[in-house]
């Protein structure tokens, strides 16, 4: 099976700086695992790194599709598995970097979503949540058990697989959950008190670097109810535009988002994944790092 490293954690915690410096010790490229760098333009509220951080690495799936597509963890699976054994087939590294859980799942392990000409493209804009969880409960009560009434699409994905002929449930359950590749999954981490902080100066940092200009670009160009701008640092611009909200508002609000999403992912990695957790607080932090990946490598 073939190895690879994957650096995760939450979000503010250097994960983008690391993977550069790991790449370049290990001969290494780059392939983004987070939802929202994959779209061009969203430079500045996705945290992209740079031309100039990228320091000549290769980075894969970095500004890969327009604003205006509706990008799907079924897609990352498939298209970073194909960056994946491009980077293998090259004689590199291949470091899969961000802070998206289901997407780093869905790539390291064998999910199987069913590809979109196997569903029925039943029209379900007549109903309402409420309405669709109550048919989803028909169908596939597993599922609706799982799936909460309001996350409106996640219960429709569910209704299109159970309307193919197999339930999600069915589905999932028939499904191994063994990894695809050999991983390494290397977490950072910190004290509380330091993520936070690390967030509110970041935050601050983007809108010194104009994110409240890109925003209001992107919002004078595109419709604001594409999926894209649901992600933390754009949808708090919403009512910033309605004239209900002032900046100062919206960037406290980004902060507040960004410390409850941090927490969030802390959770997911610790319930979802084997992660080998490194504070960046430890004055040696990257020397153990180092060290574990050498063992992995050699193993």
């Amino acid at each position: 099976m073939s190895k690879m490293l994957i650096i995760t954690g939450p979000t503010a915690s250097g994960k983008s700086s690391l993977a550069v410096r790991l790449a370049e010790k290990y001969s290494g490229e780059i392939i983004n695992g987070d939802s929202i760098a994959v779209y061009k333009e969203l430079d500045i509220g996705s945290a992209k790194p740079t031309v100039a951080e990228q320091k000549g690495i290769p980075h894969h799936l970095l500004d890969y599709v327009e604003v205006s597509e509706d990008y799907s963890v079924a897609r990352f699976q498939k298209d970073c598995r194909q960056a994946i054994d491009e980077v293998l087939s090259r004689g590199k590294l291949p470091i899969v970097t961000g802070g998206t859980g289901l997407y780093i799942k869905a790539m390291l392990y064998d999910y199987d979503f069913r590809p979109s000409d196997n569903e029925q493209t039943a029209d379900y804009s007549a109903f309402s949540n409420s309405e669709l969880h109550e048919i989803l409960k028909e169908k596939d009560p597993v599922s609706a058990e799982a799936i909460h009434p309001n996350n409106r699409k996640r219960v429709i994905r569910a209704l299109q697989i159970a309307s193919s002929g197999t339930s999600k449930s069915q589905l999932e359950a028939a499904q191994q959950h063994q990894p695809v590749y050999d991983g390494l999954i290397i977490g950072l981490t910190m004290n509380r008190e330091k993520l936070k902080q690390r967030i509110s100066d970041r935050v601050d940092g983007m809108i010194r670097d104009g994110l409240a200009e890109e925003v209001t670009r992107l919002h004078d160009k595109y419709s604001f109810a594409l999926h894209c701008f649901t992600a933390i640092g754009y949808k708090e611009f919403k009512e910033y535009f309605a004239g209900v909200q002032t900046l100062q508002e919206t960037v406290e609000l980004i902060k507040t988002h960004t410390r409850q999403f941090a927490k969030r992912q802390y959770t997911w990695f610790n319930h979802q994944m084997d992660v080998n957790w490194f504070d960046i607080e430890d004055s040696d932090f990257e020397n153990r790092i180092e060290e574990r990946i050498e063992a992995f490598l050699h193993e």
